[in-house]
């Protein structure tokens, strides 16, 4: 009979060890390792061998020359869903392996759901192990998919799964979740580090011996990454988070990692009664509501992924009460906040020491890159004085520690997006001059270029038309 064995692993990164640790010698994770009890598999060979196709015996052993492999074209099967394609670079690479997370009830059933609904003439099959047939049937009706002939499966029974994956050999498949999938190899409960991982791996040998596609939704922990060791999204081919604020309708989809495209593209979905909606135009969603002519208002754009979009940045200063002036940024760095005001107060008459200063991306986007530097500044300027910009622009830039202000890559895109949206007045590194003329003179546009930070604040201000 086979003897149960203890081991402990890392949380982070699945590395195991015989005895606790305090720092995983793997990952230098301080305080991650659990004690895991778990039992032999009954097939160790399986454990051991490659998850390519073919036995453990049949793996190649000799070396082979890359040069004489052929590569056929893969076919990438669309989802129809525009910003999901968008997010994957036009579609679904089969036997790929796809983890999505995000925050319970954030919309991850749903979006699967509706891949599988929106695929046509292709063999599919839905593995749920967190609702029962009748919510799921429920959830269909809700998506208007109650036509759509999908094979459910409700189990949480790895073997059952591996079964019938590999009786129907379905073109995609969908694991919800894989926290609630076990394997009775294991006596550790589902959800686990050690079925978390298991429950990957077999998976993972699935995908690759047969072609299937498999999508595995995930839950995240407070700390924003997906429950589980994280050699799992190590292992799978795309990652995915769902993002988004419990009182919005607004979800972004973000690529972390994808072998076969870009990462850090997104797609923007609007939250409906009838599921999920793909937002073309994120923009006007963005700037939906925003005041006209108020302090501490500024317009600026970003970069995410391939995707110039539009934001509202708004700050807000008040007299401080405490000996330490608080910095609160929300959608942005805070230690870059503070760093910009730092070269603020040093090239320019601004004293924010007696100051608490708030910043506010608004749509619940995160500015990761520098363009929206000189907006930030000139938000907070204008909540200092109470005043809002003289001019109606589109503020661009980056700002270095000496003032100067520093042009951005593929500025002109931003300014495309812009104009798209009915803007027609900018505010831009001097810098980009020569990569803007072409832009200035075809779409009859007010370009005003800036060098430092003072020229700026003056031109921001002026009540030139």
């Amino acid at each position: 009979m086979a003897k149960a064995r203890k081991v402990y692993v890392c949380g982070e990164c699945g590395h195991e060890t015989s005895g606790w640790l305090g720092r995983c010698p793997s990952c230098d994770t301080w305080n991650s390792f659990v004690a895991v009890t778990e039992m032999p598999a009954k097939a160790p060979v399986a454990r051991t061998g490659s998850w390519l196709p073919g036995s453990p015996e049949d793996v190649r052993t000799e070396v082979i020359d890359l040069s004489k492999i052929e590569v056929k074209e893969t076919r990438r099967i669309p989802t129809n869903i525009p910003e999901l394609d968008r997010v994957l670079g036009g579609g679904i690479v089969p036997g790929s392996l796809i983890l999505l997370g995000g925050d319970p009830g954030i919309g991850k059933s749903t979006l699967a759901l509706e891949i599988l609904g929106h695929i046509p003439d292709e063999k599919i099959l839905y593995v749920s192990g967190e609702e029962s047939e009748t919510q799921i049937r429920m959830r269909c009706e809700r998506l208007e998919l109650g036509d759509k002939a999908i094979p459910l499966l409700t189990t949480t029974n790895f073997s059952t799964i591996e079964k019938i994956l590999l009786e129907r050999q379905p073109m995609i498949a969908v694991i919800d979740s894989i926290q609630t999938v076990y394997s009775d190899d294991l006596s550790a409960a589902p959800g686990s580090v050690s079925q978390v991982r298991e429950a990957g791996m077999g998976l993972l040998r699935i995908a690759k011996s047969f072609g299937i596609t498999i999508l595995m939704t995930g839950h995240v922990t407070k700390e924003g990454a997906i429950a589980g060791p994280r050699v799992l999204e190590h292992m799978v081919d795309t990652v995915l988070y769902f993002e988004g604020e419990r009182d919005s309708s607004l979800r972004i989809l973000r690529s972390v990692k994808n072998r076969f495209y870009a990462t850090d593209e997104i797609g923007i979905f609007e939250m409906t009664e009838k599921g999920l909606i793909s937002v073309d135009q994120a923009t006007s969603l963005f700037l939906d509501g925003k005041p006209r002519s108020a302090a501490g208002s500024v317009v600026t754009a970003i970069l995410e992924g391939s995707r110039p979009l539009l934001l509202e940045l708004q700050a807000l200063t008040v007299a401080s009460n405490y000996g330490s002036p608080i910095r609160m940024a929300q959608g942005i760095d805070r230690s870059r906040l503070i760093m910009l005001m730092a070269v603020a107060e040093k090239k320019t008459n601004l004293d924010f020491s007696s100051m608490d200063a708030y910043i506010n991306v608004t749509g619940g986007m995160r500015i990761r890159g520098t363009s929206a530097d000189l907006a930030i500044l000139a938000a907070l300027l204008s909540s200092v004085r109470d005043e809002p910009l003289g001019l109606e622009v589109v503020v661009i830039g980056e700002v270095g520690l000496t003032g100067e202000v520093r042009s951005v890559s593929r500025i002109a895109d931003y300014l495309e997006e812009a104009y798209r949206a009915g803007w027609t007045r900018f505010v831009v590194p001097a810098s980009a001059r020569s990569r803007l003329r072409r832009f200035e003179k075809e779409r009859n546009v007010r370009v005003y270029y800036v060098s430092e930070l003072n020229e700026a604040f003056d031109l921001l201000f002026s009540k030139e038309s």
